[in-house]
């Protein structure tokens, strides 16, 4: 299996795999790489391992150099430059009257390119725009449009749990996350609740899927009939959290009591798929 290291560009970006070529690379080193996009400058975040040959996209491409303070010093001036074309690259939107929304701007490490990310909510016809930016750079151009969630991982910001967003601080890729996720979670379907500040499901409702998913496979549905140790009885409310289930018993007068049982007290005696009201409050 070949020997590799893990390259991220970005703080929360998305971890690549290039050959080390001998090089004594160490997690937190700074090097120097060629990508699709060029040479590219990037922090080691995988010390040298293997790998199996699915988790490589071929070409296998080689470290060049370890970074030295001249090509920190060629960054730091990058992202000077940077700056300076994204507000040429504002002014020019203005001037053309377009209706896109400049998110960020990177120059490539040998500043053989400079892309400029937007978004647009339809279809923007930015040659004129390109062959400006060309004349004014001298060097090749891309616009690049991206949707909203990738527009919060560039921008950043604080989640409505009050921490930064995670697709800015530490999420190298999106995960999939559905309406599912947060139905078995017993959430409120309400999207001012359950959307993050792309407007999107929050990342986060995948974080606990699997504590779930597997609660749901060992604890009795809402309607399943279960011998407790008060006798057989109809369950009404479970608490995936705190592993309890709220029973109907009957009593000899034909009336009912409602009692709570952990979930290892009980036995299922036969399921019954329902809908089970909001989670038992704790």
């Amino acid at each position: 299996m070949p020997i590799v290291v893990g390259v991220r560009f970005k703080r929360a970006g998305k971890m690549y795999y290039f050959d080390p070529d001998a090089l004594d690379i160490h997690v937190g080193d700074y090097v120097i790489v060629e990508t699709a996009k060029g040479l590219e400058f990037g922090q080691a975040v995988s010390g040298p391992k293997e790998v199996s040959e699915e988790d490589i996209v071929a070409p296998l491409k080689k470290v060049i150099r370890i970074a030295t303070d001249e090509d920190r010093r060629i960054v730091e001036e990058n992202e000077t430059k940077t700056r300076e074309a994204f507000e040429k690259c504002l002014e020019k939107i203005a001037e053309y009257g377009l209706h896109m929304k400049l998110i960020d701007a990177e120059y490539t490490f040998d500043r053989n390119k400079l892309i400029f990310y937007f978004a647009a909510e339809e279809r923007v016809d930015f040659r004129e725009l390109v062959k400006d930016l060309a004349s004014i750079f001298r060097t090749r151009i891309e616009l690049r449009q991206i949707g909203v969630r990738d527009e919060a991982k560039m921008l950043g910001g604080l989640g409505p749990c009050g921490r930064p967003v995670c697709c800015n601080g530490f999420l190298g890729e999106f995960m999939p996350v559905s309406i599912k996720m947060a139905k078995e979670q017993n959430l409120a379907l309400n999207p001012t609740k359950i959307s993050g500040m792309c407007g999107r499901l929050m990342c986060c409702l995948k974080y606990e899927q699997s504590f779930y998913e597997q609660q749901h496979s060992r604890l009795p549905r809402c309607n399943a009939k279960v011998m407790t140790p008060k006798g057989e009885g109809i369950v009404m409310e479970v608490n995936l959290i705190l592993d309890k289930v709220k029973v109907k018993l009957a009593r000899p007068d034909d009336t009912f009591e409602l009692e709570i049982f952990d979930a290892s007290d009980i036995r299922l005696i036969s399921p019954c798929e329902g809908q089970c009201p909001r989670m038992m409050s704790e």
